[in-house]
Parts: C-alpha cells; structure tokens; sequence
C-alpha cells in the first residue's frame, strides 16, 4: 500500500492532494497543514487522513510533497530525508531553492532523494528546457519567462525578485544582471503578451536542467489581469487568474542557429498542483511510466531528474498541455 503525505492545505496543497488521490496506486493520503482545521477539512474532501504537522506525524509515508513557504519547507525537508524518505517541493524563491539543494549531501547519506521546485517554474520550464536542449544537436542558451502566481506565498516571491538584482548566468559563473528595463513576452493565449522584468527566479533549476548551456535567465511578470467568462479548452471559464511558462532554448542544427520554443498556460495553483503531484507520486515508486533520468540519492531539479518526453505525456493526460512556438533564432 503506498502512502502519500501532503504538507500544506492551501491552494497548491488543495488541488495536489485531488490529483494525488486519483494516481492509481496511492491507497493512503496524509495532509498536515499549519492549520489542523484546514487539513482536517481538506481531508474530509478528498478522502484523505489528518495528521500532525511534523516529521513524527507523517511516519509511514512513502514519499512527501511540501507546498509550504521555503524557509519551513528547508527545515521540514531535512528532518524527512534524515529518515530515509524522499520529498518534492513546489519552493521556486531563490533563496528557499538554495537552501534545499544544500540538502543534497544529507540526502545521499541517507539515501534518499529531494525534487526541488516542482511548480511551474521552476519545475514545468526546467522540463521544457531539456526537452528542447535535447532536441538540439548543440544547446548552449536557455531563457525563460512566467506569469501569474499559484497563491499569495508565490505571489510575494515573484514580487520580492522584481524587485531585488537578478543575477543570471553566463560564460560559466553567475554575474549580477544590468537590467535593460520591461520587456513584452509572448506566451499562449489567452494571456497573450505580457511585460516581464528579468529576475533570478528559476535560473538555479535551468542551470541543472541543461548544463551544457553557457547563457541562463529568466524574467517574470505580474498576473494577468482577470478576464471575464470567455471559453477556452471547450469550457466556459468565469475569470480566473491564468499562469504561463515561455521557455526557449537556443543552440545549432548542423551549421544553423536555431531556436525551440515552448509555452504552457493554465490556471497557476492547477499547473503547479499537477507537476507537484507527478514528481512526488513518481518519488513513491508509482507511475512508471514517467522515466527517471536521475536514480542516484542526492537533491535534483526536475528537469534533471525526469525524462522530459514521458513526463509531458503524464502531464497532457492530467491536462496541462504544452504548445510550440513556430519561429526562428532569437537573441538576447
């Protein structure tokens, strides 16, 4: 019987702990929350158990998903893998990032391993950018944009990077980026285009995703603005606030320069909620059909932990679908 524990009961956690029930497979899912009601309730909805936010409380669990604020995360992160038990984290702040990749010599001494940003990005663009590295004969840079947020923790950390220096990276070390101000970024509808300002949000997880690539960045932008009921996908949506991905990925063909773009839209707590939940069900031993490229203990990013091709199948069949950019070679 494979027993799943969710760490946080709000709008990630709610919608993760949906996807997590149906993965065939699961058979017991934990929830704990800050809020013992919250959980409680999310429990009753899902099917779930409530238990105790602690490390004592999720005992018996096979794998643990984290969509908690990074500093707690870090903390409850390396008292789970000191106990041999692997964890996925929706975390995509700089600093919370930093501070569970530290924990990978923890995690190999314990044998274990830690999917850090499981979100959207980081998390989906770190997917999507190995994917299209592989695609490549030769990838050497890879930028990145998204917008929206998946609740107001996310929000606050997109916030927090627009405002603080953003560092990118080039020729092989981190420098501090001279920002040349907003820049629209197209991304699929119905969000369209966007302004983004370069941040250091999902650059570490790049970095990892495709180490071959000499030029990493990545800019976000605020949420989009609500919209009123409109269709799209065939359903009749009522204004929801939408989140996007736009990752390209620069490299050569041959002798010719060339250019692969991919975008994602969805709303942002069911995108990260979904790329959360399919790391964490895949940590657990479930669903094999989505290919490891990483087994060895340590601390990973998704995009170099999971086979790219086998990872967007399971996710198209959740509904998070992934579009192509017809184009040509851009440039910074």
């Amino acid at each position: 019987m494979t027993t799943i524990a969710l760490v946080g009961a709000g709008a990630v956690g709610t919608r993760a702990a949906r996807q997590l029930v149906d993965t065939p497979g699961i058979k017991r899912l934990l929830i704990a929350d800050r809020s013992r009601a919250q959980a409680r309730d999310l429990a009753d909805r899902v099917g779930g158990e409530a238990v105790s936010l602690s490390a004592d409380g999720l005992v018996g669990a096979n794998a643990v998903a984290l969509t908690i604020p990074s500093s707690a995360a870090a903390r409850l992160a390396e008292k789970i893998i000191s106990t041999g038990v692997p964890v996925a984290t929706a975390t995509d702040d700089e600093t919370g990032t930093a501070a569970l990749f530290a924990l990978n010599g923890l995690a190999k001494k314990n044998s274990t391993q830690i999917f850090v940003g499981c979100a959207l990005l980081p998390g989906l663009g770190d997917v999507l950018a190995r994917h299209g590295a592989n695609a490549l004969a030769r990838a050497d840079e890879v930028q990145a944009a998204r917008v929206g947020a998946a609740g107001p923790t996310c929000a606050a950390s997109v916030r927090r990077s627009r405002r603080e220096p953003a560092r990118e990276w080039s020729n092989g070390e981190w420098q501090t980026s001279h920002r040349s101000g907003a820049q629209l970024v197209w991304f699929p509808e119905p969000i369209g285009e966007q302004v983004c300002e370069q941040v250091s949000l999902g650059v570490e997880n790049l970095r990892r995703a495709v180490p071959e690539a000499t030029f990493v960045l990545s800019r976000a932008g605020e949420a989009p603005p609500r919209r009123s009921s409109f269709s799209f996908r065939g359903r009749r949506e009522t204004g929801d606030l939408w989140a996007g991905v736009r990752i390209e990925v620069l490299g050569w063909q041959g002798s010719a320069r060339a250019s692969i773009v991919y975008g994602a839209v969805e709303h942002p707590a069911a995108a990260a909620a979904t790329v959360l939940a399919i790391a964490t069900a895949r940590l657990a031993g479930l669903l094999p059909a989505v290919k490891l490229e990483q087994t060895k203990p340590g601390a990973w990013s998704l995009g170099e932990a999971i086979d790219p091709t086998s990872f967007l199948a399971e996710l198209a069949e959740r509904g998070v679908r992934v579009a192509v950019f017809e184009g040509v070679a851009g440039s910074r």
